[in-house]
């Protein structure tokens, strides 16, 4: 069985795309048609951006998830999931692949989501840390012991990996402990804010509104969403977990073990260039089963 996974914000690149519109009209076609949906010619910065253009949040975002879906719709009859999932953002572009929400709707609450997310960020100084070499128990353990400031984790990406996100003195606190708890590394990260924390709560409330209002429909195959790793078909719920995912963690680990068990044994992800981010981590948490590009 076969599980498409989508990635998320951090896997942008230089020139992203841009083979894409120049080899297929399909793919021109819907790089077009997103430029107007949007209002302005992302395509220029994809294309021909600095990678400090791509880092801004009103254009990564949006950029990803255009990278990653116009390479599976561009991909036809080849495209035969028995399961979708995405990372962070790549949960958005998982449920267009999969049918539940179409292009338009998913570019323009994708593009939603990043304005929304820059505008929480700007309101607290707060950031992340990956930290490597301890259990996710441990970790948990050492941030429950902090109770005067934010921090929480934030993305389960394998065993050994897990990222905290939280208030900027939180996070500081939380890298020493982590250390003398026996941490391999707890490097505080260059991002824009403490994304998937009660400190995205303002982004939140904002993104309910367009989720609410935006038309779902039942995927052509499940979806493992990120705030349980579970499998999803019913319209309501994938709404109700895609609000809650801004401020909870991605279980990445989880979702990826979950599949497995299912019976998913090869894994394509959709995207994000030569670094494969997700292929990467989907090797450390299912070594039997086969991790794929497209």
């Amino acid at each position: 069985m076969k599980a498409y996974v989508f990635p998320g914000q951090g896997s942008q690149y230089e020139g992203m795309g841009k083979e894409l519109y120049a080899a297929d009209p399909a793919a021109a076609a819907l790089f077009e048609q997103a430029n107007e949906i949007l209002g302005w010619r992302i395509t220029d910065v994809m294309f021909e951006g600095s990678k400090e253009d791509l880092t801004q949040t009103k254009v990564t975002q949006p950029a990803v998830f255009l990278d990653s879906i116009i390479r599976a719709k561009i991909a036809g009859d080849s495209f035969q999931p028995d399961a979708v999932a995405g990372h962070s953002l790549g949960e958005f572009t998982a449920l267009v692949a999969a049918g539940a929400l179409s292009f338009e709707d998913g570019l323009r609450l994708v593009s939603r989501r990043a304005y929304a997310m820059q505008k929480a960020c700007e309101l607290s100084e707060s950031t992340m840390a990956a930290v490597l070499g301890l259990d996710d128990a441990v970790v948990e353990s050492v941030l429950a012991e902090i109770t005067d400031e934010i921090v929480v984790p934030a993305n389960y990406n394998s065993p050994g990996q897990l990222v905290i996100s939280g208030s900027k003195a939180g996070i500081d606190i939380a890298v020493e402990k982590l250390k003398a708890a026996g941490a391999k590394r707890a490097l505080v990260l260059q991002v824009g804010g403490a994304f998937h924390s009660p400190l995205m709560q303002p982004a939140q409330d904002e993104l309910r509104e367009a989720i609410l209002a935006t038309n779902f429909q039942a995927p052509v195959c499940p979806i493992y969403q990120n705030v349980h790793a579970q499998a999803v078909t019913n319209p309501d719920e994938i709404r109700d977990n895609l609000i809650a995912q801004l401020t909870a963690p991605v279980r990445w680990t989880q979702t990826v073990q979950n599949m497995v068990a299912a019976g998913i044994d090869t894994f394509v992800e959709v995207g994000g260039g030569k670094a494969a981010v997700l292929r990467g981590l989907i090797g450390r948490i299912a070594k039997e089963a086969t991790a794929e590009s497209l």
